[in-house]
Parts: C-alpha cells; structure tokens; sequence
C-alpha cells in the first residue's frame, strides 16, 4: 500500500497516479534523461491511503483563487512558459524541471478538461485565458471565475472517490513519518474517534507521498487556510530528509488589509487595477516598467515599504481602470470575481465606484523537501509533491498561478515513481542545473539544523500568536541579518519548549485541542529552518530581501540544503 498524505491537487493527482487511474497521463511524460523513469518503468496500480487532517477537500487548492498557468493556446507554447518560470525565479530554477513543468503542465491541463473539469468558457464555448503578473502570454485557465481551486478541487476529488484502489482516511493529523534502517516504514497518526477523541494509528507503508501543503499559517497575514501549518515538512525535517530554499516565502502583494486577510487575485490587476498610496498616486509605474504586473515579490515589497512611508497605512487597488473596456462595471466584477465581490462588499466596500485596502499577506513557499524530478527525497521511499516539495521549478520567487500546475505535475509524477520504483531505485535528489548564472549549481551539500535540546527549554510553550508576531517582525517581507538572528535564537527557544511538551495524542480528550499542539510545534520546526536558513543567504534574491544586503551575490547564487539533527 501507498499512503499519500494531503489531499490537494499535488495529493490527489498522486493517489490517482498510485492507483494506476487511466485518465492521467494518457500523453505520456518526457521521457528522455533525468526526467525518465529507471528502464522505463510501467504502471504497476496500487492500493493507495489518502489521509486528510481536516475534510476531503479542505486545502490550499480548494481556498486558490487565482488559475492554472498553462499553454494550451495556439499563440502560445511551452518555451515561452519555461521563459517566464525561470525569469520569476531569479536564477534558481532547474531547466529541466521547468521545462518539465510547462511541457507536461500543458498535457495535464487538457487532460483534465477532457475528463470534465469545468474550467470558464465564452458562449462559443471556447476556454477563457487570462493574462497574470510576468506572464508574456495570456494563459491563465480559470474556473468559477475567481474560485478555480475550489472547482478544480472538486472535480478532481469526484475522480477520486470514483477510483476503487483509493481509501479516504479525514481528520487524520501526521505526527511522523516512520523510518527504520534508513527507508521509510510507515506513518505514526493520530485520527479523530467517533466522539471528538484521539485514536493513535501506525500505518505500514515502503512508499509515504507528503502533499500536506505549505505553512502560511506562520504568519499573522496570510491567505493560507487554517490546516496550512508545515506539517508534512515538519515531519520529513524530523525524519532527517534533506530540505531547500526555505528563505524564499513570497508574500502575495494585494490581500485585504482588514477581515481575514482575504486574497484579492492576481488576475484582479492583470484585468487592469491599479495600486495608489494615501495621496492617490499609481507608484507602480515608478518601480517597474511591468508596473501591477511585476513579479510578486516586486509588488509585495513595493506595497510594504509605501506602507511604511505612511505610517502603515494600506495602499489601494482601483478598479476603476477597467471600466474602460467594462462599461458596467459593478456588473463585470460581479462575474469576473464573483467570491471577491461578494467578500468585498460583506466588508462594506462597493469596489466598483471606490478604491479597496490591501496589504502584502504570506502566500506561497518556495522551498521545502528537496527531491528530484519524480518526487523522491533524500529518504528510500519518502516522495514529496506540491508545496511541501522543492523540486527545482519555483526558484527564488513563484510566477503566479503555477503552483496549481506543479500539484499537477509532480505530484502525478510522485504517485506514479511511488508505484513503479524498485527497492533499488536512486534515493538521493540530483544537484539541479542552474538556470541563469553558468558555472554554479542550484543546490550545495547538505548541511546540519542542530534541533535545540527540549531540556535547554526556558520559557513556556508558545502560543498561535507568538510564533506568527515573531516571524512577521523578524523573517517577515523585508530582512535583516540582526532580526534573522534574534529569530533564530526566539525559535529555537520556542521548539525547544514544543519538544519538551509534546505527546502523541494518547492523553488528550479531545483531537482539535491536540491537533492545535501539534500543529503549533510543527510551525515552530519550520520556522526555525526557515529562519537559519535566511540567515545564511547574505544577498536579496527574490522573495527573500535583506536591508543589509540589498543586492544579488552571485558567488552564493546557490540554495543550501538543510537536514534536521
């Protein structure tokens, strides 16, 4: 058995792979080099645990407003996609990865239509594109306007449940991954009982696939939702599985500065909104020739530091442009971006006639399990997928709307190495090629996190707000080598005291009231490598900025992989 945890698109397109599920990958992958299987491996259909935290369909795909980068269109083509990827990432991503990404993200996507994901069409019945931040072309699928998550998730998760070799296990939380003898041997759970209590469970498995997500649940702004809290790396960090790039979280630049926080879409401003400050001024077009299309990490730090020039008032995104091709704008949002209208106008804001706050928000992260091009770590039998996974594609910054489209990709590769490999198969991620600056790889040896000791502990264990008010302050959108070092002693003071409390469930009433402990020292696990880990990139590459080293080395243009000790 195969036992995928999370069930995003990266875990569902997994399990569906695992599970030897014919309606993807009908048109094959790239089978030459690197991204080949060892002797062109066949599917073998496996039995496959789907494990969840929270419900089914509740993950970062169902919240994903924004589309699915691809290029299906005549116009387009997968170069030109990889161009962009790459550009975006600032000289970290592999070649081949992207061109993994784009060639393959493009068959995925029209398989998936096929198989009748109900992506937005015209009245003709062709399918709608939409142009986003760094992209040269238009393409940008959605579906349900701005809910293409939540569709994509739906209908994705239909064809999981309709898939006889796939099991569904909900509120199943991930203590940790098993490893005996150096390969992997199963997961440790805890599932919610029938009244609301703990059930420990170990699960026997030869292949575990993590697709829990990223952490946005660091912060105390993100749009992330709340099952976003680093599980699965937390676990694979603890296993000794090698980890990478994890400085690079990209801070999406238009959330709502008041409410929850809310994503305002990328294709907001890619149909034409533009940013103001308190005087009403458009300062884009003084920091980028691309203006609001940037890359994100461009806007976001934009937003921050005119934020900070007015005492931390939010900066504005007008509509209003658009209503020059929109004579009924009021009308033309409300189909366009049916679930931000209605969030926008709940807060009291009628958008179509006045300007709306925002603030950058913790979005996406860049880094996390390193693996090669078909999910496998530095663990036998460990694989990772989508967020949780550095596979070489994002590099230092994420082009928008391609994080559902790596789901998609790797996380089919995933499932389908997890059920071909043999015992014998490579179980060290290669060093990726640089894409940008020749001569220097993407990725060093590894090198050692010292997990704090929990009787070092001295302070109490740390609650939700102390670890997100001390990553925002000190590993927040804009850094520096004094507050990284402040964090990482903070952190670690922090997880030592999260060791020293932790226990796996046996003693707890109640699963929601664990899962909140649990969740809170995997955060804290994940911040701390994140914070060593910004500490010990002396530039600003990215998504990662510090004032003391504003500009790019190129002597360190490469990301250090971490294990966990």
């Amino acid at each position: 058995m195969i036992v995928v945890v999370g069930a995003g698109i990266a875990g569902l397109s997994a399990a569906l792979a695992a599970a030897g599920d014919e309606r993807l990958g009908q048109e094959g992958l790239r089978l030459e080099g690197r991204a080949a299987l060892a002797d062109g491996a066949k599917r073998h259909p496996q039995e496959v645990l789907l494990v969840c935290k929270d419900e089914f369909v509740e993950s970062n795909t169902y919240h994903a407003q924004g589309g699915v980068a691809s290029a299906i269109f005549d116009d387009d083509d997968p170069a030109l996609h990889a161009a962009d990827t790459m550009a975006a990432g600032h000289g970290l991503c592999d070649r081949t990865a992207v061109d993994i990404l784009t060639d393959e993200g493009a068959r995925r996507v029209r398989e998936l239509i096929d198989d009748g994901w109900r992506v937005d069409r015209d009245e003709q019945g062709h399918v709608l594109r939409g142009l986003e931040a760094a992209h040269c072309r238009s393409r940008v699928v959605h579906a349900g306007g701005d809910a293409t998550g939540k569709v994509l998730e739906l209908d994705v998760s239909a064809m999981v449940k309709a898939n006889p070799n796939i099991t569904v296990l909900e509120h199943a939380f991930l203590n940790d991954v098993v490893v005996r003898d150096g390969h992997v041997a199963g997961v440790r759970l805890s599932v919610r009982d029938a009244k609301g209590g703990v059930r420990p469970r170990v699960v026997t498995a030869e292949r575990v696939i993590l697709a829990t997500g990223g952490a946005g649940r660091l912060y105390p702004y993100t749009t992330n939702p709340s099952v976003a809290t680093g599980d699965g790396l937390a676990a694979a960090l603890r296993a000794g599985a090698q980890v990478a790039d994890l400085e690079f979280y990209q801070f999406h630049p238009t959330a709502m500065a008041i409410g929850e926080h809310f994503l305002v879409s990328e294709a907001v401003r890619g149909e034409g909104a533009v940013l103001l400050d308190e005087h009403g001024h458009r300062f884009m077009t003084d920091i980028d020739p691309k203006a609001e299309l940037a890359p994100r990490d461009v806007v976001a730090r934009a937003n921050f530091r005119t934020m900070q020039a007015q005492g931390g008032k939010p900066v504005m995104l007008d509509v209003s442009p658009m209503a020059k091709e929109n004579p009924d704008l009021a009308e033309f949002l409300r189909h366009r971006f049916p679930t931000i209208d209605a969030y926008t106008r709940e807060l009291g804001f009628d958008w179509s006639k006045e300007p709306i706050p925002v603030a950058p928000a913790a979005h996406y992260w860049m880094g996390g399990i390193r693996t090669d091009l078909f999910g496998r770590s530095s663990i036998p039998g460990l694989y990772a997928a989508g967020e949780c996974a550095r596979t070489g594609v994002q590099g230092a910054n994420r082009l928008a709307s391609n994080s559902l489209l790596e789901g998609m990709v790797y996380g089919y590769r995933a499932g389908l190495a997890a059920a071909s490999d043999r015992a014998d198969a490579t179980w060290r991620p290669q060093d990726f090629d640089n894409s940008e600056i020749p001569g220097l790889p993407v990725c060093q040896k590894p090198m050692t996190i010292h997990t704090p000791a929990a009787r070092d502990a001295m302070v109490r264990p740390w609650d939700r707000t102390h670890i997100e008010n001390t990553m925002w302050r000190h590993v927040g959108v804009i850094r520096t080598g004094e507050s990284l070092a402040t964090a990482v002693a903070e952190l670690g003071a922090g997880l030592a005291a999260a060791n020293a409390e932790y226990h796996d469930g046996t003693s707890a009433a109640e699963y929601a009231q664990a899962v909140t402990g649990w969740e809170n020292r995997n955060l804290l696990t994940v911040g701390y490598a994140a914070a060593i880990a910004a500490h010990n990139r002396c530039e600003s590459r990215g998504a990662h900025t510090r004032q003391d080293y504003p500009t790019h080395n190129p002597t360190i243009a490469h990301s250090i992989a971490y294990v966990m000790a």
